[in-house]
């Protein structure tokens, strides 16, 4: 129902949790090299525990590869820096989620490429960081999947 990009994720047992994630909703995970590990990492999938083998993933070279493979769907990133409230979006089948690497997020070039509507954050308390790559996109998935009546859940 929708595509998950992590672009160049460093911490395995995030993607490990992510996977989880992505064989739970039935949504499609892309990863965009480099990566901070090997899908073999020990880490990763203690976190992921079985459900590598259920959840769709795909790696890519780069985030032109993989946006090229998605074209024509509509693009959503997530930043701290974005200005729309992830809540305020009405989601559709085949809407795609960009998330940046735990320790840089998204670069700056890329950002001002996403229209201002399409960069979103995740609000919470003023003076912190971020909130943990694996807890924001399951944040925004699961948004994503109620507003489709968990569409495939039981």
């Amino acid at each position: 129902m929708f595509d998950l990009i992590l672009f160049q994720p460093e911490i395995p047992p995030n993607t490990g949790n992510i996977i989880r994630l992505c064989a739970n909703t039935g949504t499609r995970l892309h990863l965009v090299r480099p990566l901070g590990f090997t899908l073999e990492d020990r880490y990763l999938r203690r976190a992921g525990l079985d459900y590598r083998e259920m959840a769709h993933v795909t790696e890519h070279a780069s985030l032109e590869a993989c946006l090229g493979a998605l074209r024509d769907r509509r693009l959503f990133a997530l930043s701290t820096k974005g200005r729309t409230s992830y809540a305020q979006i009405a989601y559709q089948p085949g809407d795609v989620f960009l998330f940046g690497s735990e320790s840089s997020g998204l670069p700056g070039a890329l950002l001002q490429r996403i229209a201002p509507d399409r960069l979103l954050r995740v609000p919470m308390r003023a003076g912190n960081r971020s909130l943990n790559l694996s807890n924001a996109a399951a944040v925004l998935v699961y948004e994503a999947w109620r507003q489709q009546e968990f569409t495939g859940g039981i």
